[in-house]
């Protein structure tokens, strides 16, 4: 009787985890600065469902990162080739480039980084 309880939580246990990989969008700057980002949340069944309503699945958003203090988001996709993220700063004019640095992330592991004076795309094979 034993056995077969283990077996049921076992059974619960793994269908209570999310399909797919944890998808680890990470933006950092040098300087303060604005940013307009955006990035993938949801992964789309394809691109013809992209390109019909990708705000269904994007996400654009405005964030103020200081100097090492990192913007960070996670998702899931059973996919993780459609992430991707960019992010761009109107700082221009006598002040020093914030220097974004994006990473995406897949269950943990670094799959791309750039680095920008003022803009920058980490994306994966999807785009």
């Amino acid at each position: 009787m034993l056995a077969a309880a283990s077996i049921a939580v076992s059974n619960a246990t793994a269908q209570a985890q999310p399909a797919g990989q944890v998808v680890r969008y990470t933006l950092t700057s040098t300087t303060a600065a604005d940013f307009q980002l955006n990035y993938l949340i949801a992964q789309p069944p394809s691109k013809e469902a992209y390109n019909a309503d990708a705000y269904a699945y994007l996400k654009k958003e405005e964030v103020v990162l200081q100097p090492g203090v990192p913007w960070v988001f996670e998702t899931t996709m059973e996919d993780p080739q459609w992430a991707i993220l960019t992010a761009s700063t109107g700082v221009h004019a006598m002040q020093a480039p914030p220097t974004p640095h994006c990473e995406i992330a897949i269950d943990g592991q670094v799959a791309v980084q750039q680095d920008g004076p003022y803009t920058v795309q980490c994306q994966l094979s999807q785009w």
